[in-house]
């Protein structure tokens, strides 16, 4: 188990399947390597159009969540937000959406890609909402091998996206007996609360919401041994190109 020492990356990419899983699952690391420099550009997969509880007026809920969405990322200190615009519910494994994932990674050429995680919870099936699992295939096949693989979509090579080697990837929302890293978010727990509250429109408990995530987090740093009244994220690390792995091996 790898505790919070890790070290800050240059460049992340957080790709999430809705507006708000990114909050709930990475915003107080995201927080914290932002107010350390890191430069984050968001990815949402889907419109978020299927949330919300108003039956009233489906009509604006995009709209709405895409502004939830920018605002949020405003308050972690994220640089950048990209909509894909897919259905929400509707997320599939396609290579419509993986060349979209590959092109966006060869832009960014993140240190960390950050990714909603592609098992299935038993433990808490909510967890595992089918557009998070696909999500989290989609992101885990554009890393690899597409990503890097210069042959692979080539269309992204002819528009100068070069073939990128990725370090490492990141997921949150992992079953337990995956998590091999937990990141000490005490000292922003209140700015992921702040993102997590922008997102109105989905939590009809507002104070209900706040106290059960001031709970987990603390649970988190409990379960894996970090000092009394920490709190932290957790998140099944894996090293894709760094210097341990070995290129297809």
């Amino acid at each position: 188990m790898a505790s919070a020492s890790v070290s800050t990356p240059a460049r992340v990419l957080a790709f999430a399947a809705h507006p708000d899983d990114i909050d709930f699952g990475a915003a107080g690391t995201v927080a914290r390597w932002a107010r350390d420099g890191a430069d984050i550009t968001y990815c949402i997969m889907t419109s978020g159009d299927a949330g919300g509880f108003d039956p009233s007026d489906r009509s604006n809920v995009s709209g709405l969540r895409r502004d939830e969405q920018r605002e949020a990322a405003r308050q972690v200190g994220a640089r950048d937000v990209v909509f894909l615009g897919e259905r929400d519910g509707y997320l599939e494994v396609n290579h419509a959406v993986i060349a979209r994932a590959v092109e966006l990674i060869r832009r960014v050429r993140p240190d960390v890609v950050l990714s909603m995680h592609p098992e299935r919870n038993w433990d808490r099936l909510q967890a595992s909402h089918p557009d998070h699992l696909a999500c989290g295939e989609i992101v885990t096949r554009a890393v690899y091998p597409a990503a890097e693989n210069p042959f692979a979509y080539p269309e992204l090579a002819e528009q100068g996206l070069e073939a990128y080697k990725v370090p490492w990837l990141w997921f949150y929302g992992a079953p337990r007996e995956r998590e091999n890293i937990a990141v000490d978010v005490t000292g922003t727990v209140d700015a992921k609360l702040a993102a997590i509250r922008v997102h109105a429109s989905q939590h009809p408990d507002i104070d209900g919401m706040d106290a059960t995530v001031r709970r987990l987090l603390q649970e988190n740093a409990q379960r894996h041994h970090l000092p009394e009244g920490s709190s932290a994220e957790v998140f099944h690390a894996v090293g894709v190109n760094t210097e341990q792995t070995i290129a297809g091996f």
